[in-house]
């Protein structure tokens, strides 16, 4: 990022009103203490408690162990009005942290090395400062979620109820992201994230001796071709303006140099935006499989599984973040349009059930070497996006909740 950058950066946060930015460093000490103490999926005993602890302190009514370890706090304003869910997700990763500062993770092999620390102590400031601040119509919905990385607790908080009681109008998340530099907001109506299917497969042939090979049916060289012929997919049975991934990320057999190996395991990754596809890898993915090992007198068992369908984005409520954005960030690079990736999340559950918009706060700091990637042992983000956060959020309530 060009030092302009960094200034018109610095102006923006004039733009954000002096009670959050006095609340600033209240936001970065909690989310510190949540990124040394990271739990993983449904584990999130400790992350629960110090949200609900917080809430407490604040007079804020709320719900825990919804969804097992999911807390939901319900904030009211002072006049009528409609209701919005904001939603923070809590779960880290099995990564060991290599990052070197004071706040390193305390639970070795454990890590939040994709920001859903910020995403919690965002929805808490938002929390405290509209606790202060009651002069919005209508109902704040705050939805701290477990298990985004898997295996996904948004469906399981759904089914609890969570958009019940009040019914939630619309919903907004946000996560932040090394994709884009501090001082941006990605945000788009429409498809945002890819849907995410995986596969598993096993390839069973006949072993024999790797000098005798018309005795076997070799499953390297049949699942080898099943490899190849699973990229024809994309390539050639898609329209070419459609994006999709198909991706094989594990291949293993053999047991020995002058072994054909009877059996091989493959395991991959489909990734789309298209929801008309639902359904469609899955099928087509087998249909290779048993053409290709039915041409060698192999065969195979496959399990295939659809996690999260793509998040896609309301027209209506992803214009009113977007025109939040342009009032919180004026910089030369601001808000980024069409701001896409193949990464999934279980956010679309939500987006099913009601209108809403999910987007990314630019938080990568290339000079304060703040800019490695997501799940990357060394992730870490540039704190002040979490005041942007808080801001973004706020503004969104007064604007929908009006």
């Amino acid at each position: 990022m060009s030092s302009t950058s960094l200034s018109s950066i610095s102006a923006d946060l004039s733009r954000i009103r002096l009670e959050i930015r006095s609340l600033q460093p209240q936001v970065v000490l909690w989310r510190r203490s949540l990124h040394q103490h990271p739990e993983l999926g449904f584990r999130e005993e400790m992350t629960a408690r110090f949200i609900a602890q917080k809430l407490q302190e604040w007079g804020i009514p709320h719900q825990t162990e919804v969804a097992q370890t999911g807390v939901v706090a319900t904030l009211e304003g002072n006049r009528p009005g409609r209701v919005l869910a904001i939603r923070a997700d809590m779960d880290a990763l099995p990564i060991h942290e290599e990052n070197d500062v004071p706040y390193k993770s305390q639970h070795d092999g454990k890590m939040h090395a994709c920001g859903h620390d910020g995403h919690v102590a965002i929805a808490l400031g938002t929390a405290f400062y509209l606790a202060q601040h009651r002069d919005f119509a209508g109902t704040v919905k705050l939805i701290f979620q477990p298990a985004e990385e898997g295996p996904g607790g948004a469906k399981p908080m759904i089914e609890a109820g969570v958009l019940k009681n009040p019914d939630v109008d619309a919903i907004v998340g946000l996560h932040l992201w090394n994709n884009l530099p501090l001082g941006t907001v990605g945000v788009r109506t429409g498809a945002l994230m890819a849907a995410v299917e995986t596969f598993h497969c096993t390839i069973f042939g006949k072993g024999g001796h790797g000098a005798i090979p018309q005795q076997t049916i070799d499953s390297i060289v049949v699942a080898a071709q099943v490899v190849n012929a699973l990229q024809t997919i994309v390539a050639r049975n898609l329209d070419p303006i459609e994006s999709a991934v198909v991706t094989v990320g594990t291949f293993q057999a053999g047991t020995a140099c002058n072994v054909i190996a009877d059996t091989a395991h493959l395991s991959g990754t489909v990734r789309y935006f298209n929801s008309n596809y639902a359904g469609y890898f899955g099928r087509r993915i087998e249909q290779i499989i048993a053409g290709v090992c039915q041409s060698h007198g192999a065969h195979y068992e496959l399990t295939y599984q659809s996690l999260y369908p793509p998040v896609i984005n309301d027209g209506a409520i992803a214009d009113l973040v977007r025109s939040v954005a342009e009032t919180v960030i004026e910089s030369p690079l601001g808000v980024v349009p069409n701001c896409q990736t193949m990464g999934g999340e279980d956010m679309s559950f939500f987006l099913q059930e009601i209108p809403g918009c999910y987007f990314f706060l630019g938080s990568a700091n290339a000079e304060k070497g703040l800019d490695f990637p997501h799940h990357h042992p060394r992730f870490n983000f540039d704190e002040t996006a979490l005041g942007m956060g808080v801001e973004m959020f706020v503004r969104c309530v007064e604007q929908f909740c009006r």
